[in-house]
């Protein structure tokens, strides 16, 4: 009886927990890739002068942090940015610092062409291009359904690719929506 309320217990808090949550279990969370526009908190255990709430990446996606200065962010995952500042920390000022960085708003998608309302729009854990779409209004009457293209936020060429209404979409990637003739 015992093993069956855990496991009811655990089915439970699965099927309550936060999106969030989820999309660390999965990894997804902790290879995300910092970039401007994101926003972050970052906390150390017991140390309220090293907390520092809310902060908005700059351009260069950099932010200034006490005795470590300023820290170059982009393309780093929350856990090599918790490494960074504990490491830099640790021996100069704390013993044994714990760090926790947090990212409250992921930078935003855009999304143009024949869609009702074109723009940019809060990146959310596990969008794919059909709920961008659905974000932006829907359709138009003459959107074509099979011509999407997106350009990654990562792609140095900024190359657009062809891709499907189940494609995945990242913070800061551009999503095309080419009108169809027929």
């Amino acid at each position: 009886m015992f093993r069956f309320l855990c496991a009811a217990a655990l089915a439970l808090a699965a099927l309550i927990s936060p999106p969030e949550a989820a999309g660390q279990s999965d990894g997804s969370a902790s290879s995300y890739r910092l970039g401007s526009g994101d926003v972050i908190s970052i906390q150390v255990l017991g140390e309220e002068d090293l907390k520092r709430e809310r902060i908005r990446l700059t351009d260069a996606a950099t932010i200034s942090y006490p005795i470590l200065g300023e820290i170059r962010l982009l393309g780093k995952t929350q856990s090599e940015l918790e490494t960074l500042i504990t490491s830099g920390l640790k021996g100069r000022y704390l013993v044994n610092p714990q760090v926790t960085v947090t990212i409250n708003e992921y930078r935003n998608f855009f999304i143009i062409g024949q869609v009702e309302k074109p723009g940019g729009y809060p990146f959310i854990p596990g969008l794919t291009v059909r709920k961008a779409i659905s974000l932006a209004g829907g359709f138009k009457e003459r959107a074509s359904k099979e011509k999407i293209f997106v350009i990654r936020d990562d792609d140095r060429s900024q190359t657009p690719k062809r891709v499907d209404q189940n494609a995945v979409v990242n913070p800061g990637d551009i999503i095309t929506v080419e009108e169809s003739f027929f």
